[in-house]
């Protein structure tokens, strides 16, 4: 099975991203680590006082983000998943029944590059893009998604973007990342090879 790991800052695209591989690359399995928020009473009081802390690893699942993962790895056939409703800031349980063996794992979102997991042999992607792009797509996002006004969505937007370079400098200065912007035709076709020769000499 390959691993593909998918990072960036907020409205980098790595949704996007991950969603144009898991319709070329047959049998992937995409996770989304924002499907892994805290529903708790702790971390939705902590969130009227500190307004980022949806952008800290903190306020994810981590064991059962470790866990759907191991039972990917592992071929189970029933793989316990979460979604998170923004709106009512609820955790959702469910089940996905799997019919064939997975090639391809994506994990995708803010927090991919810190679980807990072995990255050594990942495809590490680093999703880039200009800020002032970034954030219109979020608010874009926040604003029909998640029920979050303009002025909020500045607020987080800008203290995200300092967390997320400022928690991943170890993680891209000491891996092999491969740096691409998912809406460049030509950068995205060379990742495209990049991985279908990966898969054939693993």
């Amino acid at each position: 099975m390959n691993t593909i790991i998918i990072t960036g800052p907020s409205g980098s695209g790595k949704t996007f991203l991950a969603n144009k591989l898991s319709i070329v690359l047959e049998n992937s399995i995409v996770i989304n680590t924002d499907s892994y928020y805290r529903d708790n009473f702790f971390i939705k009081l902590i969130s009227l006082f500190i307004h980022d802390i949806y952008d800290r690893f903190i306020s994810i699942k981590e064991a059962e983000l470790i866990k759907t993962i191991e039972s990917i790895y592992n071929n189970e056939n029933q793989i316990t998943i979460y979604n998170y409703d923004f709106r009512n800031k609820k955790s959702l349980k469910s089940i996905l029944n799997k019919t064939n063996n997975t090639q391809f794992l994506i994990v995708e979102g803010i927090f991919s590059h810190r679980i807990n997991i072995n990255y050594i042999n990942a495809i590490k992607l680093l999703c880039l893009e200009e800020q002032a792009i970034c954030f219109q797509r979020r608010l874009n996002r926040d604003e029909s998604e998640r029920g979050r006004n303009r002025n909020e969505v500045i607020k987080r937007f800008r203290k995200s973007w300092e967390i997320f370079f400022k928690h991943s400098a170890s993680y891209r200065n000491s891996n092999k990342v491969y740096i691409i912007n998912p809406s460049n035709k030509i950068s995205y076709k060379e990742l495209i090879d990049k991985i279908i020769i990966k898969n054939k000499n693993p």
